[in-house]
């Protein structure tokens, strides 16, 4: 009751899935990734062994029709599943059991495999894979703009309630500790896979390193505006106007609202952090 796309980068090696159900939590079953492995959705009667095990057999050398042929096999129910697998290597494929409810079906091609079930009809799909194909910028990137394409196109017959969004790269998380770049959830929402856009453009902003044209320097007008923003927002008593007094605060602001991978030498700010203030 779900459609989803999973995909790879062939340049920055990424792996990932994007989904969206009328479902509680779709993130909490459909999407499984492994860096340097693959990505896999599985849907409609959810067999979540196909994550696991599907990952597990990638990592031995299976192709994804191979970890395919093996899933189904094993599987008394699989004319009801449904999933999409893409390898590290960019091959993939799609499967639709016979019993899915319609619409259902799929689409697969060199890094990326579409599929579907309970859709309003066929464009979801045929929509999700040409926006793929057609769209520039990273796999997140991608793997969204082709989700809100399916979610414009018709998505789930039955309505909205979830999407969720995973990206693994090798020691892509915060700090480096696992492959987990982006992991994005929306569980219960009227527009999940719009909120879905909304929480990648805040992980961006967070996440992302600083540009080196974005580097500024806290002085002049900036200076005067920054400690206005401040004042305005708590972080400065209007009194305290060395300069000192103000780059310990912007330093305080940075850490309150969590830019830690924004930080700029002192007496530096990024430009993208002075825009986030002038919002707020």
């Amino acid at each position: 009751m779900t459609y989803s796309i999973v995909g790879f980068d062939s340049e920055t090696k990424e792996l990932g899935v994007a989904v969206a159900s009328k479902f509680l939590s779709v993130g909490a079953v459909v999407p499984f990734a492994k860096a340097g492995v693959g990505a896999i959705a599985t849907q409609s009667w959810a067999n979540l062994d196909y994550g696991k095990h599907g990952l597990e057999l990638l990592e031995k050398g299976l192709s994804p029709q191979e970890v395919l042929d093996q899933l189904i096999c094993n599987d008394e129910k699989f004319t009801s599943r449904q999933v999409g697998i893409v390898d590290a290597q960019g091959r993939s494929v799609t499967f639709t059991g016979e019993d899915c409810y319609d619409w259902a079906g799929g689409f697969a091609g060199d890094n990326f495999a579409v599929q579907g079930n309970i859709l309003v009809d066929q464009q979801t799909a045929e929509t999700m894979e040409s926006t793929f194909l057609q769209t520039q910028g990273s796999l997140a990137e991608r793997l969204l703009s082709a989700l809100l394409a399916g979610d414009t196109a018709g998505g789930d017959s039955r309505g909205k309630q979830s999407a969720a969004l995973l990206i693994v790269k090798e020691n892509g998380s915060y700090g480096g500790y696992n492959d987990r770049y982006i992991d994005l959830r929306v569980d219960d929402h009227e527009e999940p896979v719009q909120e879905l856009a909304r929480l990648l453009k805040l992980h961006q902003l967070y996440f992302e390193p600083t540009l080196p044209e974005d580097i500024i320097a806290i002085e002049g007008s900036l200076a005067e505006e920054l400690q206005n923003l401040l004042y305005e927002n708590g972080h400065l008593q209007r009194e305290l106007s060395d300069h000192e007094d103000l780059l310990d605060a912007v330093q305080s602001y940075h850490l309150i609202e969590n830019f830690d991978e924004r930080v700029q030498n002192r007496g530096m700010i990024d430009r993208k952090v002075v825009e986030f203030m002038r919002i707020k």
